[in-house]
């Protein structure tokens, strides 16, 4: 029995472009989930890994290895974690072909010792590539949840990220439209920045709901930052309802659906 088979639920938390506050996404669905479950959490942003920075891991922290070839994944907040950022300077650029890519995202998702998790919760990288496929290829993952922001422009890679997801037969559990809202430091003023209605609209037409419409708040930026995610440092601010109403809304996608397991991956070209 792997580690990975000791795991409940693989979730991944994917958007079609970067730029959208998916990672963001990613640590506070973890840490809501935490608030009742084991949880672990996997940056699988090969490029831009930002998991350490955002839990508040110190700069050169590395996991230990056991055995020569397993990780102990480090903890932060109550959240297990293994990001390659952990494995390389913050840095350096990662000018890999595919093959590596590839190879030292299976490393950290099949080398490292999970335990006993009810979540794993996988930040992948922005767009539809080998990290995607590799991920459907490897375990059974128990559901996507797509990150946007309520602008045309994102929707349209949100789009391309629901149909890939399809294509290797991962259910999306629902949008998360981020940003949906500007909340004035100051007044409290709300404005749309990036527009409205969205969300509901990408929503609608691939038959899944909206999770969660977290605002473009001052706190969970700095919070972030400042590696206390808003869920740590301040449990009772308002922004982090929308964190607590998406981590509902994923217990509730996955509840009845069976533990993961060996894959099953169909692709077609509908």
């Amino acid at each position: 029995m792997s580690d990975l088979d000791k795991i409940r639920h693989i979730l991944c938390v994917a958007s079609g472009k970067g730029g959208v506050g998916k990672s963001t996404t990613a640590v506070n669905l973890a840490l809501a989930l935490a608030r009742d479950a084991k949880v672990g959490v996997l940056d699988a942003d090969i490029y831009g890994p930002s998991i350490p920075t955002l839990l508040g891991v110190p700069a050169g922290t590395r996991p230990e290895v056991r055995g020569g070839r397993t990780m102990v994944p480090i903890r932060a907040h109550g959240l297990l974690c293994n990001s390659m950022g952990f494995l390389v300077d913050q840095s350096t650029a990662m000018v890999w072909r595919a093959p590596m890519i590839i190879s030292a995202f299976n490393q950290i998702l099949k080398d490292t010792a999970w335990s006993d998790l009810d979540y794993l919760v996988v930040d992948l990288p922005p767009g539809t590539g080998d990290i995607q496929l590799s991920l459907s290829q490897a375990v059974r993952v128990g559901g996507a949840v797509i990150v946007t922001t309520p602008q045309d422009l994102a929707l349209l890679d949100a789009r391309r990220g629901i149909e890939m997801f399809r294509k290797v037969s991962v259910p999306v559990l629902g949008v998360v439209e981020n940003m949906s809202v500007h909340i004035c430091s100051n007044c409290g003023h709300e404005e749309a920045v990036f527009g409205t209605g969205g969300g509901d609209r990408l929503a609608a037409d691939f038959g899944v709901s909206v999770l969660a419409r977290p605002a473009l708040d001052p706190a969970i930026r700095e919070s972030g930052d400042l590696g206390e995610p808003l869920l740590v440092k301040q449990p009772g601010h308002p922004a982090n309802a929308a964190w607590l109403e998406l981590a509902q809304g994923v217990a509730a996608g996955c509840a009845g659906k069976p533990a993961q397991g060996a894959p099953k991956i169909t692709i077609t070209d509908d």
